[in-house]
Formats: structure tokens, sequence, C-alpha cells
């Protein structure tokens, strides 16, 4: 018997690798949830049909249990009725409540896969029903049950279809609408736990509302007010979540890891978040530190009205040549001439996260012949929802690491640290200004927890309330199971 096991993130996608692997019969031995998703044990049909002996037996049949039967039933052996074949299908195998109430089996069966038609039932009536001290009632129950069982005993491909589905398709819409009861009781679970924990620990509500204003999403904020420390003042839990969020910041530790280092770069990011102007700051410090020699500049925004003249503009003032490129083929060429430069920086074109021109660029990066290191500039004045859609559309290449944007522009910075968070990125540099290289600095982690809190007046009509915060809360129920949350640290 070979049993195999299928792990997976969902349900839907265990039962596809269990399909594809062990073929539509599969017999599903087990599923449970695990940590890292689901887990389902299987085995081929062809493995289940293998305990059954060639007469429709089970193969151990021969051993004392047959015999007890025979003696209950008083027959000579060659008179023993046959007992019905199991079936590959997890239903089958489940007996129905005349075969466990009946001593004596049926005397005769179907084959497998063939079901009764009209013309079988009189066979039917030949059943022997052995029922002792039963009454009349009760002998049509148990024919009624064991009729029902007949017909779950039929394999997958001879069970009929509803307005033109099949089975998978009937199971996946019952999973479907099983997981949205689940989800609407689990809202509403935490919406009625939350009310009752804000009543009796007040300062969890509080830390709560602070950290929903400063701009981190309701899920985090939840995850990090569940594990509060107890016995603790406000002035000191405060502390202590603004040390958590600087313990799973991940920033440059040292600016030499960069410019010393050297290489290809890369900034990439929806239009509008200030790549140029970055670009630039960066070619300030690299030229400040290595010289102007030691530096190329390459642009590949060949669609924006001025894009080209802006960056020229900059690499005039240091004394650095411009490369404009269109395609892969450009750009392989500039980089082969521009080996013996120390950095590399590579402005590229806008993109929206929903282009399909996103994947275009990423191609052309990735076939440049040279390890492109990719840094996503990351707009501190757009929505958690909208970074959390630029991270997943530009991560699928990989990451480098981030630059945070228009820090000076953001009345919170919550929402663009909650997503470096949630993704792991490592956050290089954070740009608060238009100038170049001023307004360009190394991420500092304990500061950007601190500043996240010190909110201004404006942001007062936008915070929520404390009647309002179960209906925040619950919603979150579903998202705690976010794999970036779950490697969240506390210490």
């Amino acid at each position: 018997m070979n049993v195999k096991k299928f792990i997976a993130n969902s349900s839907r996608e265990a039962w596809r690798q269990v399909r594809e692997a062990l073929g539509p019969d599969a017999v599903i031995l087990s599923n449970r949830n695990i940590p890292d998703g689901v887990e389902i044990l299987a085995m081929a049909n062809e493995d289940m049909t293998s305990l059954v002996g060639p007469n429709g037996t089970r193969q151990a049949a021969g051993g004392p249990q047959a015999a007890s039967l025979q003696q209950q039933s008083g027959l000579p052996p060659a008179q023993q009725p046959k007992r019905p074949a199991l079936l590959s299908s997890p239903i089958a195998q489940q007996p129905s409540r005349a075969a466990r109430q009946e001593e004596s089996p049926l005397l005769d069966q179907q084959p497998l896969g063939r079901i009764p038609t009209r013309e079988a039932e009189p066979a039917a009536d030949a059943r022997v029903w052995r029922s002792r001290g039963g009454n009349a009632s009760q002998h049509r129950e148990a024919q009624q049950h064991d009729a029902q069982g007949e017909q779950d005993q039929r394999p997958r491909s001879a069970l009929p279809e509803f307005d033109g589905k099949d089975y998978d398709e009937i199971l996946s819409e019952v999973m479907t609408e099983i997981r949205s009861m689940r989800g609407v009781l689990e809202t509403q679970l935490a919406e009625i736990s939350w009310g009752g924990t804000q009543k009796r620990e007040p300062l969890k509500g509080q830390v709560m509302k602070e950290m929903l204003a400063a701009g981190f999403s309701a899920s985090l904020s939840r995850l990090i007010t569940e594990n509060l420390p107890t016995n603790s003042k406000n002035q000191d839990i405060m502390f202590w979540v603004k040390s958590v969020l600087a313990r799973n910041l991940s920033t440059l530790g040292n600016e030499n890891e960069l410019l010393e280092n050297g290489g290809v770069f890369a900034l990439v990011g929806p239009t509008g978040v200030g790549k140029t102007t970055t670009t630039a700051k960066l070619a300030a410090r690299c030229v400040m530190r290595h010289g102007s020699g030691k530096l190329a500049l390459i642009t590949t925004d060949g669609y924006r009205i001025g894009g080209y003249e802006q960056l020229r503009i900059y690499g005039k003032i240091l004394g650095v040549m411009v490369h404009s490129v269109k395609d892969e083929t450009d750009l392989r060429i500039a980089l082969e001439e521009l080996k013996g430069k120390h950095t590399v920086l590579i402005d590229t074109a806008g993109v929206g996260q929903r282009d399909q021109m996103v994947a275009e660029q990423d191609t052309m990066l990735a076939g440049a012949g040279v390890d492109i290191k990719r840094l996503l500039c990351l707009n501190a004045t757009a929505t958690g929802g909208t970074l959390n859609e630029v991270v997943h559309a530009y991560s699928s290449s990989g990451l480098a690491g981030c630059i945070v944007t228009k820090l000076d522009e953001a009345a919170t910075i919550g929402n663009v640290l909650d997503v470096v968070i949630r993704h792991k990125l490592n956050l290089h540099y954070v740009a608060n200004g238009q100038r170049v290289p001023e307004d360009l600095h190394v991420a500092n982690k304990l500061y950007l927890a601190d500043r996240a809190f010190k909110q201004k007046r404006e942001t007062a009509p936008f915070e929520f309330q404390d009647g309002e915060l179960p209906g925040v809360v619950g919603p979150t129920a579903l998202s705690m199971n976010d794999k970036g949350l779950r490697e969240v640290s506390f210490g």
C-alpha cells in the first residue's frame, strides 16, 4: 500500500496535486491543517483495489471473522452470500445503516461501476432480509437505507451531473460556501471578543487606536496588541511597541555596503514616486565617494517627455555621461561598454503596478547579461493597500532593497513601514525632499518607529473611536494567517 503525502497552501491546490499525481479516482485517507497550509494523505485507486480479492471480497475474509459469520448464518461455505466489493471511493467505504443493523449480508450485488436499472429491480425482491423480531416498518426502513447505500457506492464517473456540473465543481462550490460561512463566523466572534477586551483591558484599546491612527494595518495592529506584555503603563507600553516595530525593520547597517561594493543598480517603481530625483541623489553620493569617472548613468525612460533631459542635466552637473537605451539589446551593449565602471545606476521608466509593461521591464533587466540589483521606490503618501500591490507586482524577479520617498509629504508613515515589515524588505534610504543630494538619508529604524507615532492635528478627524474598533478588528480574522505576520518577532 503506497500512501503519498501532499502539502499545499490551500485545499484546492492540494486536491489539484492529488488529481495530477494519482488520478481522479484517488482515495483521500486524511486531510488536516498544518502551519504551512494543508496536508493530505492519499493513495492510488490501484493500490486500494489490490486490497480486494478477485471475487470482490477482502483478502482477509478467510480468517476467523469469516468463520464466525459462517457459524452465525448457519449456511455451508458454498451457500454463503457474497460480500459486496470494496470500492475505491471514500463514500463507498462507509457501510449503510442497514448493513450495520442486519447480521446477514446481501445475497447478490452488481459488479463495480454498474448502476442497477429498472430491469434489475425484481432481483432486489429476492434479497434475504433476516430481521429477528423486527416489524414491517423497520424492514422497509432497512431496504431504503440499503438502496441509498447502493447509490453511494457508484464510482465518481458514474455519479449524475447536476445542472451540467460534475462532482468536482459541486465539491468546489460547497467548500467555497463553507469557507465563506467560516469567515463570517470568525469576523463576528472577533468583534464580540474585542468588545469584551476593550472593557477588561482598556490599554489594549488605546494601543490599537494609536497604531491605526499612525497608518498601520488592522491585522498588524491586532497582532502586536494581542502580544502586549502584562502590567505595563501607557508610556512603557508604547516604548515596547516602537521597539517591536524597529526590531522587525530590516535596514542598511552601513552605507559602505552599497557605495563601496558598487555594482549595477536599477531603480524601479510606478510613475511619480521620484525615481529620477533619487537616482541623482545616489549618483551625487557615489561621485563624492569615488569621483565622476567611476560612475555611469543609464535611463530607459523613453516614454515620459523630458525624462531623459532631466537626468542629463543632473549628469552634466555631476560630470557624468548619461546613456539612453530603448530595449534589451541596447541595454546589453551599454552595460558591456560600461563594465569598467565601479557603479552604474539605471533610471527605469515609471510603470503602474497593474500594467503588463512591468513584466516586460523585468525581462529587459533580466536579459542584460549582468547581475542588476533592483531597488524599489515606495511612495510614503500612498495607502497601505496600494503599496502592498506595488510590492507584489515588482518583486516577482527579486528585490535587493527599497527606498522610501516623499517622507516629508506623508502625514502618516505607518502604511509604508507596515508593508516593509510584512514583505521583509531591506530598507536602504529614505528621501524627504527634492534637494540633491541633501534630502537622502540612510534609514534609521529607531527614528522611523518613533516618527510613525508623531501625528499632526490634521489626522484627528480620520482616527477611529472606541465604538468603531470592534468593526475594524473583526475583518482581520482571516488576514492573521498572512505569512509575513507569522514571522513577526517580539523579542
